[in-house]
């Protein structure tokens, strides 16, 4: 069976929750980021605007696959313009060979970054088509369940809401774990130190003991704030510090490795392909790999980073991997991948679960686990017609 067209569209897939919040929300410019230097820029000043990219693979029988990604603005106009002509008239079964030739096509313009989110949605599509062509879901395709039901953690994205309000929700909901956001980073000097130290020791005192926390830096810190931060941070038993300096800076990953030896590092979210992954992994730089896979390259690049951490020991839990079927799959199946994350706010307090699902057919997590859909490929429930309705 061939591929008979690749089509990308701009599209809004929010979610659309009928229940209010049970608290209000509260005026933040939201959390730590490296853009924190220059105050006099707010957050809707310096993000862009685009939309998520939808992109649909079609067989010669009419059979079709769905892969979403960001950035819309030049994911869409990459996809439509360069990579899907490539793929038309390929194997739709020869995901090895199309990944390949996505990675190829792209490199005088950059494998990693915008390119990688553009093949991502590519890449997952053709799975989804992959698996109804076969009748299978996707974790059968790629390996069969490892593991009776996939324990998730709970991240604290949106914190509008006020953390301790929604740290409550996530424990009602039936976490386990948590992850906090730093508000600030090396700017803020020693107070802003001071001011984390109380956001993660307030939250260890509410959660108790038994409760994991991480905590996510996005790309904020520098060598010296990390030190000193993992430091103050000791006492509370962090599950982990993450994606704490900008993603090319290689030399930072290599200082900190030696600077805080005790303390598990987690990163890999805005690492793009398997390059960064493959020398992290060789050079010991972090503990645990966290892709993205709407923007690493898709589930076949996703499953080549599981296999790179258990060849060298380490632990995969891919960045929003319970939001979205795709990192669900993977989960699922791979033996590296030990927890998965629900991000993007996860729930304003008292809304449920279950009106945050971005993608019909997508299972919801249950007191902290989750299982995949058992239906062919990803095992969405729409139609052509529900992504067209969303299209902008």
């Amino acid at each position: 069976m061939k591929i008979k067209s690749v089509k990308a569209i701009e599209v809004d897939v929010a979610p659309r929750p009928k229940t209010q919040p049970r608290v209000s929300k509260l005026d933040t410019d939201g959390f730590v980021s490296p853009m924190q230097r220059y105050p006099e820029l707010k957050r809707s000043d310096w993000g862009n605007n685009w939309k998520r990219t939808a992109c649909v693979v079609t067989a010669e029988d009419g059979t079709w696959g769905f892969g979403l990604t960001l950035h819309s603005g030049v994911t869409v106009p990459l996809i439509n313009d360069h990579i899907g002509p490539l793929i038309e008239g390929e194997n739709c079964m020869a995901t090895e060979r199309i990944w390949d030739l996505m990675q190829k096509v792209t490199a005088p313009y950059g494998t990693a970054g915008v390119s990688s989110f553009a093949i991502s949605a590519v890449d997952n599509a053709l799975w989804d088509l992959k698996g109804k062509l076969l009748d299978k879901p996707i974790y059968e395709l790629i390996g069969g369940p490892q593991k009776e039901k996939i324990f998730v953690y709970a991240s604290n994205t949106d914190i509008s809401y006020g953390t301790e309000n929604s740290i409550a929700w996530f424990l009602e909901l039936g976490f386990k774990a948590v992850k906090l956001f730093l508000r600030e980073g090396p700017d803020a000097g020693l107070a802003g130190l001071n001011r984390t130290e109380q956001l993660v020791a307030q939250t260890r005192e509410q959660v108790g003991p038994d409760i994991e926390i991480a905590v996510d830096c996005w790309m904020s810190m520098n060598t010296d704030y990390m030190v000193r931060l993992a430091e103050q941070l000791r006492p509370y038993k962090i599950k982990w510090l993450e994606d704490y300096v900008l993603p090319e800076d290689t030399d930072s990953y290599f200082n900190l490795r030696k600077r805080i030896p005790f303390q598990t590092l987690a990163t890999g979210e805005h690492w793009y392909s398997i390059h960064p992954f493959a020398f992290a992994a060789s050079h010991g730089l972090v503990d645990i790999f966290q892709p993205d896979l709407q923007w690493v390259g898709g589930i076949t690049a996703g499953i080549k980073i599981c296999h790179l951490a258990e060849a060298h020991g380490l632990t995969v839990i891919p960045h929003a991997s319970s939001n979205y079927p795709y990192g669900q799959h993977l989960a699922y199946a791979m033996p590296s991948v030990m927890w998965a994350e629900r991000s993007e706010g996860v729930a304003p307090p008292g809304v449920p679960l279950e009106e945050l699902v971005v993608l019909p057919g997508t299972p919801v997590i249950k007191d902290g686990f989750l299982k995949p859909s058992d239906a062919p490929g990803f095992g969405h429930e729409f139609d052509l017609g529900w992504i067209e309705e969303r299209a902008i």
